[in-house]
């Protein structure tokens, strides 16, 4: 209760309540340093003098305290300062008290009132505003959990750190870890300093849940290997710049890593700029993004967005990720209609009521599982999200008019080796046998490698490896990926959109694939460091070869065939694939049904290999090598 009304004070009137609790504390002041001198006699011998004694205290507490903005300082802040500036008021308190006793009264007060009303003034002052701040402060921290911090350095940075944090709602510092003998067993900032080797004792004794290397002096290799060690405890280690970092010129060392060039990544020039605007296509129409919320679907949205749609309809089936990008497209575009649906492609008669009832026009299909091990070890529901939800969309599509439909595929359709690579295919092959079958709507796909910076993807996860020290895992020293960004992605599937005649697979020219060993060293190299190895083995950060993971292929490729035909970009390419006959398909996903209901996985793998161009025997013995 007393937290609410608190919060729901404005600041002026914060400023009027300690301006006030100010003039009270002079007022007390005076009165117990009288008692003090004269006893109780001094309350029947109360007289005018003491009254224009009162009054010239107000006076000086209340101005001063307004013009040095005592009244206005947050309690959270309040210490050397503001402790200068209340002695400061106390003095002057004191000095113009006594001479005003001289000047307005025939008989005046002995200075002596006025030296010790001074002086418990200050006491006062500075004490309520200290008990205060304590209280407020656990008043506030009462209903939030603090991350609990081990800071290892207590240093100058360390000591900075713990001051910083010390009024912190969300972060507690709990103790300081320091290698110096000297700075073991004291208190420093109120915390005491321990010895590295008790650091696993402190995390399981206090509950630490971060460790913040505060030695911003330590060479790289040092700091690196340290991170590596403290990995054991379960414990997040972040790296500290120094503060004096922080207002330098030298804007270097400010960041543990440095950006890389994402053209040196790609091997290429990035084709976000080349690609043209498609906002004719996407201009008032209603269209449904299924996967709204992933790593395509989200950027699908924010690009949709710039294209003015009458209404952008989102369908996923993770709550938080569907209530991040409704809440952000919301406040990015406010002007546009976004319509959030929470729920399942595979859910048929959902899908069926949410495109007839919202007058859908188009369809972007990036609803899907599309991590390889997961799917792999999960292949029933892999299969039932990415067939079965894409067969439910592209019918309940036909089925109401929509006038087009792409769906987001993989370079892991392509011979797949994964189900979900499998499972994607399937889908390309629906949507293509769609494509034969429907006059109304128009089925195309759009095909490319890895997304940098999707989830799941190799960037983000060497980084965070990076971020810890290392090492970086590497499945194959020869492993090659496509790779393009999520813009270009997105960018690519709005424009196979505009360009779909019907049963078109899009790709983009993404170059030569990229060897993800030299990505690996490139990031490192990018973040200041060295790669480790026999030829350097001073280096910072190691690449770890971990082996192939099941169903992962060494090398991707983008095309079934070697059929290519030009677009109006030069940049995208459309393919000429065959694909199943109606009959065939229908018994395939009739068998594939079956398994899924039945949760068969030997016979889902059994119908995948049947029906499923699979990897060619030479590239097989490649990757089992």
């Amino acid at each position: 209760m007393f937290y609410k009304f608190v919060n729901s004070l404005r600041p002026a009137q914060k400023h009027s309540i300690f301006l006030g609790i100010d003039l009270v504390l002079a007022v007390t002041a005076y009165a117990v340093a009288s008692a003090m001198l004269f006893g109780d006699r001094w309350l029947s011998a109360l007289n005018l003098g003491n009254l224009v004694d009162i009054a010239v205290i107000l006076a000086v507490v209340g101005g001063l305290s307004a013009k040095l903005g005592l009244n206005k300082v947050k309690l959270n802040a309040y210490e050397m300062h503001g402790m200068m500036d209340s002695a400061f008021i106390a003095v002057t308190l004191v000095g113009v008290s006594v001479i005003a006793s001289f000047l307005l009264q025939t008989k005046p007060t002995h200075p002596t009132v006025f030296v010790v009303a001074g002086m418990l003034f200050l006491i006062l002052s500075v004490l309520v505003r200290l008990v205060m701040r304590v209280a407020l402060l656990r008043i506030y921290r009462s209903g939030n959990r603090r991350l609990r911090v081990l800071i290892y350095g207590a240093g100058q940075t360390g000591q900075q750190l713990a001051t910083a944090l010390a009024t912190d709602d969300a972060v507690m510092p709990v103790v300081f870890v320091d290698d110096e003998p000297r700075l073991q067993s004291l208190t420093i900032a109120g915390l005491k300093v321990h010895r590295p080797s008790d650091i696993r004792r402190l995390v399981d004794r206090h509950n630490i849940q971060r460790i913040v290397l505060a030695m911003p002096s330590a060479p790289r290799n040092v700091r690196a290997q340290l991170t590596r060690e403290l990995a054991d405890t379960g414990c997040e280690v972040h790296a500290l710049p120094s503060f004096a970092d922080l207002i330098s010129n030298n804007a270097s060392t400010l960041y543990e890593s440095r950006p890389v060039n994402l053209s040196d990544l790609l091997g290429r020039d990035g084709l976000e700029d080349q690609l043209p605007g498609v906002s004719d296509t996407y201009a008032g129409r209603n269209i449904l993004i299924t996967g709204a919320g992933g790593s395509i679907g989200s950027e699908l949205c924010r690009q949709i967005c710039g294209c003015r749609p009458a209404n952008l309809i989102l369908l996923d089936h993770g709550e938080h990720a569907l209530f991040q990008i409704d809440r952000e497209l919301t406040r990015l575009a406010p002007e546009i209609k976004i319509t959030p649906i929470l729920g399942s492609v595979c859910d048929k008669s959902l899908v069926n009521v949410l495109i007839q009832s919202k007058k859908v026009d188009i369809v972007l299909h990036a609803a899907a599982y599309k991590h390889v091990p997961l799917v792999e070890e999960n292949a029933i529901e892999g299969m039932r999200n990415n067939v079965l939800g894409t067969r439910v969309v592209a019918n309940a599509a036909r089925d109401a008019g929509v006038e087009r439909f792409i769906l987001v595929s993989t370079d892991k359709a392509v011979r797949p080796t994964s189900v979900m690579g499998a499972s994607k295919r399937i889908a390309e092959m629906i949507v293509q046998d769609f494509a034969t079958r429907s006059d109304t709507t128009r089925f195309s796909m759009v095909r490319f490698g890895n997304v940098m910076g999707s989830s799941g993807s190799v960037i983000p996860l060497f980084g965070e490896q990076i971020a810890k020290g290392g090492p970086v895992t590497l499945t194959h020293a020869d492993v090659t990926r496509y790779f393009m960004t999520i813009p270009e992605a997105a960018r690519l599937v709005l424009l196979a959109g505009s360009f779909a005649r019907g049963g078109d697979v899009f790709v983009l020219d993404m170059g030569k694939p990229i060897a993800v060993r030299d990505m690996a060293r490139k990031m490192i190299e990018g973040s200041g460091l060295t790669v480790r190895s026999p030829a350097n083995p001073n280096g910072d950060i190691e690449i770890a070869i971990t082996g192939l993971r099941p169903g992962e292929k060494l090398h991707e490729e983008l095309l079934i065939g070697s059929d290519m035909l030009t677009t109006p970009h030069p940049k995208i390419l459309r393919a000429q694939e065959g694909h199943l006959s109606e009959i065939e398909l229908a018994k395939a996903l009739k068998s594939l049904s079956e398994a899924i209901e039945t949760r068969d996985v030997a016979l889902l793998r059994s119908i995948l290999s049947r029906w499923i161009e699979q990897t060619a025997p030479e590239d097989e013995a490649s990757v089992s090598e």
